[in-house]
């Protein structure tokens, strides 16, 4: 066997099936909070209100999720690549649905757009709320390893480089100390003692 080699070619993903499960999760989501929604009104509208009062929260949750992996997933199996684009144009289609409710042109572009820019931008700066995402070909316990000894510096080193003082104190300060008072001022000052524990 001569070695193993990295498959980076794209490969296609049902947008069919991602729809469907975006779909169901977010009209879940928009259930929820339609559910919220009916819970909150002043007036006593029943448990169909739900679906009959703030029922368009469900839709509108549903078909930004639906559109919007939909859309991503198509571009990707149509431009072969996996990038932040695609989550732009699903981040647009997305946002132009919510404009819908406002029925005005400039809603939906505006809308498409916004929704286009934070997640594209989300996407591009790596998809998550933490930074980039940590290479796996390096052991963990290695990393950790190789920081912890890149920040350690000798005693010596330490106190040449901030001095004395301020809680850092080398072995026999006290006799230097001593030392430099009565150079520069002529008394003799006693060495304090460790302190009984």
């Amino acid at each position: 066997m001569a070695g193993h080699t990295e498959d980076h070619s794209y490969h296609p993903k049902d947008a069919f099936q991602a729809t469907m499960k975006t779909t169901m999760l977010t009209g879940g989501v928009g259930l929820c909070a339609s559910a919220v929604q009916n819970t909150l009104t002043r007036k006593n509208v029943g448990p169909w209100g739900v679906f009959v009062r703030s029922g368009s929260t469900i839709g509108v949750l549903a078909a930004m999720g639906g559109t919007y992996e939909f859309v991503k997933t198509a571009s990707a199996n149509l431009r072969e690549k996996e990038d932040h684009w695609n989550v732009a144009l699903g981040g647009f289609f997305s946002g132009a649905i919510l404009g819908l409710r406002v029925r005005t042109f400039p809603a939906i572009l505006g809308y498409g757009a916004a929704l286009a820019t934070a997640m594209g931008a989300f996407e591009y700066t790596g998809g998550s709320l933490y930074g980039y995402k940590k290479n796996t070909d390096i052991d963990e316990f290695e990393r950790r390893q190789q920081l912890r000894k890149a920040y350690r510096t000798s005693a010596e080193q330490t106190f040449a480089e901030l001095g004395e003082g301020r809680g850092l104190y080398a072995p026999g300060y006290a006799e230097r100390r001593q030392e430099r008072l009565k150079e520069a001022y002529g008394y003799e000052v006693p060495t304090s003692q460790a302190p009984a524990s």
